[in-house]
């Protein structure tokens, strides 16, 4: 990273002029500074009269999809009087929180929440790029009280460089190349911090199963997905360790969140975070009241691992389910095993439902789990042993994701500088 970041001397132009405008500030002499409805199009997608999960030829285009986070879901019947993208157009999401981004576009059927850019005379490997630049501009002329959405008139009417053809050219591959490095260089670091919260996860699995004595003698502990575990631990149904509790919480306490990311929340769930926070249940009885060393799950998510240790006397909603210990337990430990995988894939197999959407982990199906039970002094040290190791883990993520940040904040900074004639790249002989 630090080749890439490096302090790097670019040449200047020789000679600048005022461009007009405080953010571009002074550009090349020679370039020519025109407006956007000069150099490009615009069309704004249309509603289609149906979109349906079936499959057909003609994609909707989602922003997940648009972004690589999963597949086509939804698809239109018919594309006649909506507009087509294909691979690479150039699309400016003109509705919603992004409102003013700009994003490269994959075949299919334009949203009406988007708008396809046509780009008429100008390079248009220099265009995406000059476009990238002037995001921060044009997000801060959205409006809307609501739902925000582009300005056309100050979109249209914002300034345009055009440096001459040549040198548009040179622009773009110089940025393909820088670009490439550094999305090269992200996608490393991106991987090595997978690789730590593998290993986190490794490590807390062999603690939870096997203990922190590697010379202890094991035992067959009877259950496949276990395997073996230290001969003085014992396997136990969650009946014999928990039982449910039912009692209702009151106004006065906190109301706690189970996640599949951080486990039970220590503190009252604040509206933001809550999307039901201002219509909640006016009947605080309807909640369940948790102490602490419970242990609470969300039985619609459970199977992917929503369920941790309760800190703070709370409430929590009536969809969840709660675990009273029967006997003297950390349940930090238990957190730790149930967020372990193969012990989220025992409660996917007992949870009810066709689907996933549909599935349920009830109280009767809990208490049917396999848990594996250390002495309690052992459970107190585990939890400290995984405590300081995830701190360290932690810091080692926290420092790739500041790398990571910094390349990207080098990166736009080189696209601006680039495209704005604040660095001059020198085109090829």
């Amino acid at each position: 990273m630090e080749a890439l970041t490096e302090e790097v001397v670019f040449e200047k132009y020789p000679i600048y002029k005022d461009s007009g405008v405080e953010w571009l500030g002074e550009v090349p002499e020679h370039w020519m500074v025109s407006k956007v409805k000069f150099q490009i199009s615009s069309q704004k997608g249309k509603n289609p009269k149906s979109i349906s999960v079936e499959p057909t030829e003609n994609i909707y285009l989602s922003m997940d999809y648009l972004r690589g986070r999963g597949q086509a879901i939804q698809y239109v019947n018919s594309k006649k009087d909506l507009i087509e993208v294909l691979d690479g157009d150039l699309l400016l999401l003109w509705d919603g929180a992004n409102a003013g981004e700009f994003i490269t576009g994959k075949q299919g059927i334009l949203s009406s929440t988007m708008a396809l850019i046509t780009i008429n005379v100008v390079n248009k490997d220099y265009c995406k790029y000059f476009f990238k630049a002037i995001e921060m501009q044009l997000r801060a002329y959205t409006v809307g009280m609501g739902i925000p959405h582009v300005n056309g008139n100050q979109f249209s009417n914002l300034l345009f460089l055009l440096p001459k053809p040549v040198e548009q050219i040179a622009i773009a591959k110089f940025l393909d190349s820088k670009s490439a490095q550094i999305n090269q260089a992200i996608a490393q670091k991106e991987k090595q911090i997978e690789l730590l919260k593998e290993r986190r996860q490794v490590l807390i699995h062999k603690a939870v199963t096997r203990g922190l004595n590697p010379g202890v003698p094991l035992q067959d502990s009877c259950v496949v997905w276990i395997g073996e575990i230290p001969e003085h631990w014992s396997i136990a149904n969650n009946s014999s360790l928990f039982s449910e509790r039912k009692e209702s919480g009151d106004s006065s306490l906190p109301l706690l969140s189970v996640s599949i990311h951080t486990a039970v929340s220590s503190e009252e769930l604040s509206d933001e975070d809550n999307i039901r926070g201002k219509i909640r249940i006016e009947d605080k009885t309807s909640y369940k009241l948790v102490e602490v060393n419970d242990i609470a799950f969300n039985m619609m998510r459970a199977w992917q691992g929503a369920i941790g240790a309760v800190s703070t006397k709370g409430m929590v909603s009536p969809a969840y389910i709660v675990a009273k210990p029967k006997t003297e337990i950390n349940s930090e430990f238990f957190e730790y095993q149930y967020r372990t995988r193969t012990f989220i894939q025992q409660m996917d197999r007992f949870s009810k439902g066709i689907t996933d959407f549909r599935k349920r982990l009830y109280w009767p199906e809990f208490k049917q789990l396999k848990t594996i039970v250390p002495p309690l002094r052992e459970q107190i040290q585990i939890v400290e042993f995984i405590k300081v190791n995830s701190e360290k883990t932690d810091a080692a993520i926290a420092f790739k994701e500041k790398e990571i940040e910094k390349l990207k904040e080098y990166k736009t900074t080189l696209i601006n500088n680039a495209v704005t004639g604040k660095i001059k790249v020198r085109q090829p002989k």
